[in-house]
């Protein structure tokens, strides 16, 4: 079973991405930011990782620039809603970063999950 970590400040958001994910057969951990979810990773590395921009402690941008340092071959997928001149900016900064997708916030589940089905090859 493929694994996946969920990187979020938003409580609801990792609990719908995860519901959604454990429903089509994936394993779902959850992290409130990209600290706790580095450490995570480095302990269970995970298959796939989708992370959010904005988080306290440690926000996106810098967790998929050491997750990509570190494990170059993970498969990145970055969200975010919030930004003044639009989500556009930071999710083409995330891509230069190395993400493989990027979805602005509202996103549809069924994309995400289609986007983690190519990536992950199932």
């Amino acid at each position: 079973m493929k694994r996946i970590l969920v990187i979020d400040d938003e409580r609801q958001i990792c609990e719908m991405l995860r519901k959604k994910l454990e429903s089509v057969g994936y394993a779902v951990a959850e992290a409130p930011n990209g600290k706790v979810g580095l450490k995570l990773h480095k302990e269970n590395l995970f298959d796939l990782i989708i992370t959010d921009i904005f988080m306290p402690e440690k926000e996106g941008l810098e967790t998929i620039r050491e997750l990509k340092q570190d494990f170059p071959q993970l498969k990145i997928i970055a969200i975010t809603g919030g930004y003044s001149s639009g989500p556009e900016e930071l999710l083409n900064v995330a891509r230069m970063l190395g993400a493989d997708r990027t979805f602005p916030k509202p996103f549809k589940l069924k994309e995400i999950v289609e986007a983690i089905n190519q990536l992950l090859g199932e």
